[in-house]
């Protein structure tokens, strides 16, 4: 036996080392298994971002955008003697830091800029749908992240503007990051962990180097520390000086990185405020349609976001959300989900409700639906995800038949918006609810493909149509057609293969041989011609590409 021993150890010992995966089999067995779900789906979608990336156009932002961030390099690498920033556009008065990354890693990367940009952006939305979820495990377990990381995943809303909407996407994940952070510091008030602190600080820097609406983190920074006040004793003015105290590092840290990315910023102390005080003036020719009515930016209804938030988020997000909200309010309503933390919960929803509440008092510009509040997006996701989830905690009390047959329906909801993105790819950001009809009900109703992400498919169309209709000719001299496009000329040149179509070059617009245009604002109305092509979605026209060479024949005829 005592020979038997040294034998047995060494036999052990052989076996471990064999196995040296065992352990980590054995943790992964004692993962929560939404847990791993969750990472699963994130790991999915990263995927599926680099098999598809090229799917999606250049929007209108991003030539403009890359620019802006070459200059702010130009900016410090000449020693700040360069100063072509302060005079581009108005885009000053952005912070650059997506942009200046962009720039960067073009120079270390061999492919296409804006193939990187939309990957990177990708990536970061991705990045977007893992604050949330964890935020959601934080307050409310495991299932409630998994089902935040589904219901942000299947919303057009994020998911169709993840690729090429590279301020909002990138600030919104930065709010929802830096919210994470805020409340797992408050939670520890007034001695929050110098690591959630620096995480705050850092993210919070990151969405005022994108857009001073970043500002609103300081708002609610305050109103955590108000929230998380003790109900009762004393030393509430010993709390909240501490806290403040504590919250002080991040504060200057996000400063320092709003400084860096946005160097208007740092012209003038009050230059951010100056910025956000100027965006509440913006006075651009810019229209937008609301129930088919057509208002310029300045003049949308008071509810012009929370509408379009209601009609553009699932219904499920919309419900489950409502249901965190009464949770919070009304803790006894759901029974098995009175241990959540409320505070945490009116957290989160402060962060939606406040922004919001914001612009209908104020009655900001706004335009483009709801993309310049994006950043509300995740936090509604977070929302839904602990509602849904008290609702089927709160229905097991009536037996796991219930709980499963609940289950089973939020899965089928969230199955049904994933299938209807599906059908839209790579046009996600049409989705639509049933309140207004969906996409169908939406047309010429609402505002659609406001940035002409059609366009290359529309192109591809013309392209396939001249192709079929006039075969090269070796013989014969190439003929050049001007294409008149409702939309930018960077996506136009980016996409199109055939040298005989050219950006319309014409001296006048109607003098152009086609035309291609989105339904968007009825833009597809503003020529005449032949309709030899359409892009179209769960049935519904979105684009249409227009021969007009029958049009412009007898004109030219009478000319010469």
């Amino acid at each position: 036996m005592t020979d038997a021993k040294p034998g047995g150890e060494g036999m052990a010992g052989r076996v471990q080392n064999a196995l040296p995966w065992s352990g980590q089999i054995r943790r992964l067995a004692r993962t929560n298994v939404y847990d791993i779900a969750t990472l699963v789906l994130i790991a999915a979608l990263i995927v599926v971002a680099f098999c598809t990336f090229k799917d999606y156009a250049i929007s209108n932002d991003e030539g403009v955008q890359h620019h802006y961030g070459e200059l702010i390099i130009a900016y410090y690498t000449s020693g700040f003697a360069d100063q072509g920033l302060f005079k581009f556009q108005n885009l000053y008065l952005y912070g650059g830091l997506f942009d200046i990354i962009a720039v960067i890693l073009s120079h270390l990367v061999p492919i296409d800029p804006y193939d990187l940009r939309h990957i990177l952006c990708a990536l970061i939305g991705i990045g977007g749908i893992g604050a949330a979820a964890v935020t959601a495990r934080l307050i409310a377990g495991p299932r409630a992240a998994l089902m935040t990381a589904i219901a942000l995943s299947v919303c057009g809303a994020w998911y169709g503007t993840m690729f090429n909407h590279t301020k909002d996407i990138p600030f919104a994940a930065a709010m929802m990051g830096a919210t994470f952070f805020l409340i797992r510091a408050a939670r520890r008030m007034p001695s929050p962990r110098i690591g959630d602190v620096a995480a705050f600080g850092l993210l919070a820097g990151a969405a005022l180097g994108i857009r001073v609406l970043g500002l609103l983190l300081v708002i609610y920074a305050g109103i955590a520390i108000a929230l998380y006040l003790p109900w009762r004793g004393q030393g509430r003015r010993r709390f909240a000086i501490g806290s403040l105290s504590g919250l002080l590092p991040a504060l200057l840290l996000a400063y320092v990185i709003m400084i860096l990315a946005w160097p208007w910023a740092a012209v003038a102390p009050l230059n951010p405020v100056r910025g956000l005080l100027s965006f509440a003036e913006f006075q651009y020719g810019i229209r937008t349609v609301v129930d088919g009515q057509v208002y310029e930016m300045a003049k949308v209804p008071r509810l012009y976001v929370p509408i379009y938030i209601l009609i553009r988020m699932p219904l499920l997000v919309l419900f489950g959300a409502a249901l965190a909200m009464t949770v919070a309010l009304l803790p006894r309503l759901a029974t098995g989900s009175t241990q959540l933390p409320r505070r945490d919960i009116v957290m989160v929803a402060l962060t939606v409700i406040v922004p919001l509440v914001c612009q209908v008092i104020f009655h900001g510009p706004a335009f483009t639906g709801m993309r310049h509040f994006l950043f509300v997006v995740p936090a509604l996701a977070v929302l839904a995800g602990i509602g849904l989830d008290a609702a089927v905690t709160a229905l097991a009390t009536r037996g796991r038949l219930v709980a499963s047959g609940a289950l089973a329906v939020v899965a089928a909801g969230l199955l049904w918006d994933a299938g209807t993105l599906v059908r839209l790819h790579p046009y996600e950001y049409l989705f639509y609810n049933r309140v207004v009809g969906g996409l169908e009900g939406a047309s010429r109703r609402y505002d659609l493909d406001y940035w002409f992400s059609s366009m290359p498919e529309a192109l591809n169309l013309l392209e396939t149509y001249l192709r079929r209709s006039e075969p090269a000719d070796a013989g014969k001299p190439t003929q050049v057609y001007s294409v008149a496009v409702c939309g930018e000329r960077l996506p136009f040149e980016k996409t199109v293969t055939l040298p005989q179509l050219r950006w319309d070059f014409k001296a006048q617009w109607d003098q152009s041989e086609f035309f291609i245009a989105p339904t968007h604002m009825n833009c597809d109305g503003d020529l005449d011609g032949e309709i030899i092509g359409t892009v179209k979605r769960l049935g519904i026209a979105i684009a249409y590409v227009k021969d007009r060479r029958k049009l412009i024949r007898p004109t030219a005829t009478a000319a010469r």
